[in-house]
């Protein structure tokens, strides 16, 4: 009777452990310049798309840009400045994320570069990769087993400038993603008006530019951000300066561009610049981020990839960097620095439009939001 009453006990336990939800939260990076302490943490309902203040893991070093790594063991966070302490440059910096979330500093590595502003991981996790934006370069790092960063062993610099006198005097590096197959590393540079390609070559044990070198955008363009169609097989590039989503087109083992398409509403004449891009996950839409317009623009694919503007959004906020989808599609959440604060918006799955929740979380600066689901 005992055993019997024992194996029920252990039957409900299991199952009630199997059906529990799992715990989503929200890493926010941020600026540290004002009231910000450093990178916060939310638990956010998947339900309802609100967020309940977690923890703040201290720092006051520009923890502007995030990045996960493939296992969702370890967090990586940049130092957005020129000199990050006792380092004479900018830095990233290894988190270990225990199971409740919290964040454990492992170390701190210089990127041999000035301000980096964005840090990718590789699909295998074995190496991260930053981008030093005042120094137009890249920054690479191999990942020990224990998710500790070794020294940066390779920087490579960009070359060339733009036709804006003020934005593009020199290479400007703003982000950089591996595709899916981790082959590939592709390099978006401000300064340039390019879309650098490197692969890895493991006899000489660093990363060459790829057999396609780089593709060109307009001139004057600015890519900032881009982001990949599930697919693979498109490219959607947020140009900064020109404020228009260039779209490439996979066509064997090379990109090219197919076409240009605002992010602006017809006849807005004021100031705005591109700043964060995302695709959803069934591929069918495509989001980008207005700083001045202050909007999230919606795009619906074709079939063909190329894009049209479906509307845009505004933020209720000024100045959205970076915003996020939520992991199952249903909430999207925006970043608006200037106005300190993360708004939340639901996603209608048929049309790909938003709807603002009046959800409207208020925190320093942010730049950065990362979710994780553990």
């Amino acid at each position: 009777m005992k055993n019997s009453l024992l194996f029920i006990v252990l039957i409900t336990i299991l199952l009630v452990s199997c059906n529990s939800p799992k715990e989503t939260l929200l890493y926010v990076g941020t600026y540290t310049g004002g009231d910000s302490e450093g990178i916060y943490c939310y638990r956010f309902d998947s339900e309802t798309g609100q967020l309940l203040s977690k923890f703040v893991t201290p720092n006051r070093e520009n923890p502007s840009f995030l990045a996960l790594s493939p296992d969702q063991n370890y967090l990586y966070a940049v130092s957005e400045v020129k000199e990050s302490p006792q380092i004479d440059s900018g830095s990233v910096t290894a988190y270990r994320i225990g199971k409740s979330g919290e964040l454990e500093k492992l170390n701190q590595k210089a990127t041999k570069g000035y301000h980096p502003c964005h840090v990718t991981v590789s699909p295998d996790g074995r190496f991260v990769v930053a981008s030093n934006y005042s120094s137009g370069s890249l920054s690479f790092f191999r990942v020990e087993n224990d998710g500790r960063l070794n020294d940066s062993f390779q920087q490579i610099q960009h070359v060339g400038s733009g036709k804006d006198s003020i934005r593009q005097t020199a290479p400007y590096a703003h982000s950089a993603l591996f595709d899916s197959s981790g082959e590939l590393l592709i390099s978006a540079d401000l300064g340039t008006d390019k879309l650098e390609f490197y692969r890895y070559d493991k006899g000489a044990g660093q990363f060459e530019p790829a057999e396609q070198a780089y593709v060109a955008m307009t001139s004057g363009a600015g890519p900032r951000h881009f982001a990949f169609a599930p697919d693979g097989q498109f490219i959607y590039v947020m140009n900064e300066l020109n404020s228009e989503v260039s779209v490439l087109a996979k066509d064997g083992e090379t990109f090219e561009r197919i076409q240009s398409v605002s992010a602006l509403p017809e006849g807005f004449e004021g100031i705005s610049y591109g700043a964060d891009i995302h695709v959803s996950a069934d591929g069918q839409f495509v989001y980008s981020s207005n700083r001045g317009h202050n909007s999230i623009a919606v795009f619906s694919r074709n079939d063909d990839g190329t894009l049209k503007l479906q509307e845009t959004e505004p933020v209720q906020g000024d100045w959205p960097r970076n915003f996020a989808l939520s992991p199952d599609g249903r909430f999207l959440l925006v970043a608006n620095q200037k106005s300190n604060n993360v708004s939340v918006f639901q996603v209608d799955p048929a049309t790909g439009a938003l709807s603002y929740t009046g959800q409207n979380l208020e925190i320093p600066e942010p730049v950065c939001l990362t979710f994780w689901v553990k």
